[in-house]
């Protein structure tokens, strides 16, 4: 293919990528649990220690991550 429809179609799926975390993070604040924060999150704390270990929102991310880039995949053919 011609080198420039490809960078065209690269610009096109990376910015409906950012418009998508745009209207996340526009609409995150109207979201009823807060990212960051979710059940299954792990936190433990003492008095001078505290540790936070958000795996439930990694697996989120991790979810989101895979198919954004699998769909990605799929235009690329």
């Amino acid at each position: 293919m011609d080198p420039l429809r490809e960078a065209g179609k690269l610009l096109f799926i990376l910015g409906a990528v950012l418009a998508v975390v745009g209207g996340m993070l526009l609409l995150g604040v109207k979201l009823p649990f807060r990212l960051g924060r979710l059940p299954g999150d792990i936190v433990y704390q003492q008095p001078n220690f505290s540790f936070y270990f958000p795996i439930v929102t990694c697996l989120i991310l991790s979810a989101a991550l895979t198919a954004i880039f699998w769909l990605i995949s799929l235009f690329k053919r």
